[in-house]
Order: C-alpha cells, then structure tokens, then sequence
C-alpha cells in the first residue's frame, strides 16, 4: 500500500517537472542579461577607491522580469532583436546607436499574422498626429513595451483591466515630463484640465480608454491606431450615450457575439462589465415604463372628462 502511493507521488513529480519543462521552453533564457538589466540598482569595484560602488540602472535601460516571461514576446532571445555584439561587456558605446527593429520588420507580409491587420495598422499610424507631429520619430515602441506587452482585449481580460492598461500607455508620456520631452520642448498639460469640460472625469476615466473619444474607428482593426488632433477628438455626449453607441465599434467590438439587440447595444453581452446610460436598456423596463405612461394619460383624460361633466352639472 505505502509502495503504491510512493510510486503515485513520484508519478506526481515526474508530470509536474515534465509540464514545468514544456512550458519552460516558450521562455527564452535571458538569464546573462538579466543580471545586470533585470535590477534596479547595479554594482561594480571601483578600482580608484577600492571600493564597491552602488548606482542605479538606467530606468530606460531596465527590464522587468515578470513582464518580460508574460509578454507576448518571451520565447525571444534578447540576441533575436538586439545585436549579438551585446553578448560581450561591458558592451560598446556604438551599440547604443543600433537601429531598432520596429513591428513590422517581423509581423508584415507574414501570412501567421494577415488576421491582425498589420499592414492596416501600419496605414492608420501613419496617419495618426503622433506620426506627423514628431517627424517620423514616432514608434511603435514610444507605446507598446516591447519587454513587457501584453494582450488584453484578445484575451478577454475584464473591461476595467482593458481600460487601465490603455490609459496607461497613454498616461506614461502624456502625464510625464521626462518621457514627453523626448519629443516636445513644451511640458505636458494636466490632463485633468485638458479633460475640464468633461462631467464626472473620474467615472469616465477608469471606464473608457483614451483611443476610445481620440481616435477614428476602423472596423476592420481590432484597436484603431489613427490617434486624431485635439480638435477632432470626440466631444458629442450622444454618440456614446445612445443606443447606437460609438464604443460598440471600439472598447466593445471585440465582444460583439451575437447580433444587435433591438436597443442597439448587446446587453446580453455588455450589461455584465459596463453600463451606459442611454445605451443599455432593459426591454421589460421599457414596456413597464410605455404602461405606466400610458395609465398616467387615460388618469388625465379620465379627469379631464369629470371636470367637464362637474361643470356643466353646475
């Protein structure tokens, strides 16, 4: 009895290490790279006073492990994307001006990847103002970590954790002076003022992505890419607020899994995570509202009518 259960548990084991060794191998080993760009601070002798010196790390320069083995480009070597010469350190000051791949140099004309719309994506970049306003030295890296991004609307993450990690993409330039003055001399605004003519900002901004209100929907993108100028931003309360609300071809498309209810918006699919008010509707609401209105009007004629027949009674 005790022979079988030991022979169970190593079993056990044996599958545990095998699931872990499958899996370990969509992690690339960047191991030699992480122990310098995986931490915060570094240490080096210093040979002039003897002793050990402690700095920070370039946050630029630094890599979050944790992202870096959930992002979708963990089964990459570093070496895949940066050059081998970085296998030698201290590594060359030239490196440093090496030409960074960007996405489409891996996803374009590679039918893997035709279901994405790259080369769409691509097209609606370009016309976007962050591509025209910064003499093309705008990037695709400028928003998307390539060390640690994630997918999320593919994924059906919940819609508050889709909304939170757009906005801050958007929020890690727009709401920080050190990153925005890579490519502007002037300092960001506060977005709170900017954002002045919007009522309740709060509800707002934890419940609609940025690119929701400032870009130009495409329906045969997944998330638009064509970032619009301020003054063309969405301002019009009732293109969201309505039953033919703008956000089903943008925060919600990815979640259209049945047609169009009658009300326009899919609340069988919707009403769980979101609601918007003048979107949503609840059908039996909407027939208990039509009688009770139409109660309320045969009561007034009802009382019309007796007023009527009082008077002429007097």
């Amino acid at each position: 009895m005790v022979k079988t259960q030991v022979n169970k548990l190593i079993s056990f084991v044996v599958m545990l290490g095998l699931v872990a060794y499958v899996e370990g191998q969509d992690i690339a080993d960047n191991s030699q790279c992480l122990k310098c760009h995986g931490q915060v601070f570094y240490e080096y002798p210093n040979e002039w006073t003897g002793q050990t010196d402690r700095k920070p790390l370039n946050p630029f320069h630094h890599i979050d492990s944790v992202k870096l083995h959930t992002s979708v480009h963990k089964m990459f070597a570093c070496i895949d994307c940066h050059s081998m010469d970085y296998e030698t350190f201290p590594h060359s000051g030239e490196l440093r001006l090496e030409e960074k791949y960007q996405c489409m140099d891996c996803h374009g004309g590679d039918e893997t990847f035709a279901k994405f719309n790259f080369e769409g994506i691509e097209a609606a970049f370009m016309e976007s103002v962050h591509y025209k306003a910064s003499d093309e030295r705008f990037n695709c890296w400028m928003c998307h970590d390539a060390h640690g991004y994630e997918l999320a609307l593919r994924q059906d993450k919940p819609i508050v954790e889709v909304v939170n990690m757009s906005n801050n993409m958007c929020l890690s330039c727009h709401d920080n002076k050190f990153k925005y003055g890579l490519l502007s001399d002037d300092e960001p605004k506060s977005i709170n003022e900017i954002h002045a003519w919007l009522p309740n900002q709060a509800r707002h901004f934890n419940k609609v992505r940025c690119i929701d209100c400032h870009t130009k929907v495409q329906s045969d993108i997944l998330i638009s890419h064509n970032i619009l100028p301020k003054e063309e931003a969405l301002r019009n309360c009732v293109q969201c607020h309505s039953t033919n609300s703008v956000l089903m071809e943008s925060l919600y498309a990815h979640r259209a899994k049945e047609s169009r209810a009658e009300s326009g918006f899919l609340n069988a699919v919707v009403l769980n995570e979101g609601y918007i008010i003048g979107a949503n509707r609840n059908q039996t609401l909407n027939y208990v509202s039509i009688g009770l209105f139409g109660l309320l009007v045969v009561g007034l004629i009802i009382h019309f009518m007796l007023r009527i027949i009082m008077i002429k009674r007097k």
